[in-house]
C-alpha cells in the first residue's frame, strides 16, 4: 500500500506539473511569445555563467528567510500574509540602528542592526497574533491591513525623517536613507558579485527551524495546535499563546530579511526594497511543502524564476510580471494537489484504475508473446 500512495503523489504531482505549465504556454502564447524559448531562458539563462548563478542566491536569501517564518506559522495554525510589512518594519529598524552608532565596531554593529530588524518584524507579525488570540481577528484581513500600515510608515520615513540629508542638498528628493557606514555590511562571499554572508545566515536559520519544530517540545507543540485546535486545548497546549509565538518568529524571520537586504544588499533603505518578498516567501513555503528541508531548493528555483523572468523581458520580449502568473499557477496547482493527495476517495480509485490498467498491460503482453 505504501508503494501505490508513493506512486498516487508521483502521479499527481507530475499531471499538475504539466497542466501549470501548459497553462502559463497559454498565456505566453496568447501575447505572442514561444512558450519554449521563454522556459528555456527562464530556466537556463540564469545559470549560463558566475555572476547569473550567485545573483539567484542573492534573491533566494530572503526568500528562505521569510519563507521559513511562514512555514512556522503556518504549521502553528495561522496564515502570516503581511510578511510584506514586516520586512518594511525590519528595514526601517535595521536602517536606524546602523546609523545611529556609525563608529561602533563591527562585531557590535552588524548583530545590533540584524537584531533590530528581525525584533521590529517579530514585533509587527506579534500585533496579529494577539489579535488572533485574544480577539479572534482574523490573522488574514490583520496581516494584510498591517502590511498597508507598515507601507505609509516606511514612505512616510524615506521622505521625511530618514531621507538623506545630500538628496535635499541636491534637490533630487530621491526617497532613501543615509549609506550605512561600511562597518555595517555584510561581507561578500565571492568577490566582484553581490553575494553575501547573508546566504550562510538563511541556512543556518534553516537548520533552526527544523530543529525548532520537530526537535523541540515547543516545536511539537506548535504543530500540534495547528493541527488541531479542540485537541490540543483537550490536551492541555494553550493555543493561544503559541499563535502568538508563531507570529513573533514569524515576523522576526521577515524582519531579519529586510535587514539582511539592507546590510547585504543595498547599503541604505531604498523604495520597493522589499520587492515583493513578503507574498513570494509565501509560494515558496508552500512549494517547499511547509518544510525547511523543500524551502531552500524552493527558494533557489524561485530566484531562478525571478531571474529569468527579467531576461526574457529583454530577450524574449515577455513582461517580467509574468512570473507573477507563473506563481499564481504555481498556488493553484499545490492547492489542488493537496486536495487530491489527501481525498482517500480520489486516491482509491486510482488504485482500482491502475489495478486495472495493470491487469490489461499483462494480458495485453502474454497474448503478444503467444
Amino acid at each position: 500500500m505504501n508503494r501505490n500512495k508513493v506512486l498516487y503523489s508521483g502521479a499527481i504531482i507530475l499531471a499538475v506539473t504539466l497542466i501549470a505549465a501548459l497553462l502559463v504556454a497559454l498565456v505566453l502564447f496568447s501575447i505572442g511569445a514561444s512558450p519554449l524559448a521563454t522556459y528555456k531562458t527562464i530556466l537556463t539563462g540564469p545559470l549560463s555563467d558566475l555572476f547569473g548563478v550567485t545573483e539567484v542566491l542573492v534573491r533566494s536569501v530572503p526568500l528562505m528567510l521569510v519563507a521559513l517564518g511562514i512555514a512556522i506559522s503556518f504549521r502553528s495554525g495561522i496564515l502570516n500574509i503581511g510578511a510584506e510589512g514586516q520586512i518594511q518594519m525590519g528595514v526601517i529598524a535595521s536602517t536606524a540602528m546602523a546609523l545611529a552608532m556609525p563608529h561602533a565596531p563591527k562585531a557590535i554593529l552588524l548583530p545590533a542592526a540584524l537584531m533590530a530588524g528581525a525584533l521590529a518584524g517579530a514585533v509587527w507579525g506579534g500585533i496579529a497574533g494577539w489579535l488572533k488570540a485574544k480577539l479572534q481577528v482574523n490573522e488574514i484581513l490583520s496581516t494584510v491591513m498591517l502590511n498597508y500600515i507598515a507601507a505609509q510608515v516606511y514612505t512616510f520615513l524615506l521622505r521625511g525623517p530618514m531621507l538623506d540629508p545630500n538628496e535635499l542638498e541636491t534637490g533630487s528628493g530621491t526617497p532613501q536613507s543615509m549609506r550605512l557606514p561600511e562597518l555595517a555590511f555584510l561581507d561578500t562571499l565571492v568577490p566582484g558579485t553581490r553575494i553575501h554572508m547573508g546566504l550562510i545566515l538563511a541556512l543556518v536559520a534553516a537548520l533552526l527551524v527544523w530543529m525548532l519544530l520537530w526537535k523541540t517540545t515547543l516545536g511539537y507543540r506548535m504543530r500540534t495546535a495547528g493541527a488541531g485546535a479542540k485537541a490540543a486545548r483537550y490536551a492541555g497546549i494553550p493555543v493561544e499563546r503559541y499563535l502568538i509565538v508563531a507570529m513573533l518568529m514569524a515576523g522576526g524571520f521577515a524582519g531579519l530579511a529586510g535587514a539582511v537586504e539592507v546590510s547585504g544588499v543595498h547599503h541604505r533603505a531604498i523604495e520597493g526594497i522589499s520587492s515583493g518578498y513578503g507574498f513570494a516567501g509565501i509560494v515558496v513555503a508552500l512549494f517547499g511543502a511547509l518544510h525547511p528541508g523543500g524551502i531552500v531548493p524552493s527558494a533557489v528555483f524561485f530566484g531562478i524564476l525571478l531571474i529569468g523572468a527579467d531576461m526574457t523581458q529583454r530577450s524574449a520580449s515577455v513582461p517580467a510580471n509574468m512570473v507573477l502568473v507563473l506563481q499564481g499557477v504555481i498556488i493553484l496547482s499545490i492547492v489542488s494537489a493537496q486536495s487530491f493527495l489527501r481525498n482517500p476517495y480520489a486516491q482509491e480509485r486510482f488504485f482500482r484504475w491502475f489495478g486495472r490498467f495493470s491487469s490489461s498491460a499483462r494480458k495485453a503482453g502474454k497474448g503478444v508473446q503467444s
